[in-house]
């Protein structure tokens, strides 16, 4: 029954739509819509549906396909939110920053430098080890933004960690704690990060992503 009553409420909306906005919408970004809510109401209702995903990615697509100024609108503003959250959030100018449309950062298999930095992208893939880090000053800050996401961050419980993550449609998984869905945040700070000797402020944002945060 709630099924059938969702479904009717989708029907009702996109015909409201159409009605107020039917100048400007083609079929083609309707049936884009109707693909994109079903799919992010599956990912919200159960959980890691693959089945869901598969239908707001192909929405997601074929409404940005059908709007192309609207996807380079969108980057942009991001692009412009990024050079401002890293102008605020960095302590200094001596920090490393870097735009790239694609990216994938393995930084989960070796010993590496943690600096801080501020990385944008439009599609990235980022794997981080806070535990094989070895870090250039005592506290790092990391920006990661960027248009579409799939970020996994390993954190051990020996450094104090100070997290923000936003994701618009997506989900955030934090320590096996799953919330998927539209405007999904999450903040959390250790609680050895005010005496820790060694502290990480890492700050993760974007339109569409798949966070997974563990700690060990």
């Amino acid at each position: 029954m709630r099924d059938k009553n969702r479904n009717i409420a989708f029907i009702l909306i996109g015909v409201g739509l159409f009605m107020l906005f039917g100048k400007w919408i083609s079929f083609f970004t309707i049936a884009a819509l109707i693909l994109f809510f079903i799919g992010l109401d599956q990912v919200r209702t159960r959980g890691n549906s693959r089945k869901g995903y598969m239908l707001f990615v192909i929405g997601g697509i074929l409404l940005l396909l059908d709007h192309f100024t609207l996807l380079l609108g969108i980057i942009l503003i991001s692009l412009g939110l990024f050079y401002a959250k890293s102008k605020k959030v960095q302590r200094d100018d001596r920090y490393i920053q870097k735009q790239n449309l694609m990216s994938t950062l393995k930084w989960d298999r070796e010993p590496w430098v943690l600096r801080n930095m501020s990385l944008w992208h439009v599609v990235g893939e980022v794997n981080l080890d806070l535990s094989l880090a070895i870090m250039e000053d005592r506290e790092c800050v990391i920006v990661l933004q960027g248009a579409l996401g799939d970020i996994d961050v390993t954190i051990p419980d020996d450094i104090g960690v100070q997290i923000e993550a936003n994701v618009v449609f997506g989900q955030i998984d934090f320590n096996h704690e799953k919330e998927a869905g539209f405007m999904n945040k999450r903040v959390w700070q250790s609680l050895n990060y005010d005496e820790s000797d060694q502290k990480v402020k890492l700050i993760i944002s974007y339109i569409v992503g798949d966070i997974d945060i563990r700690i060990n």
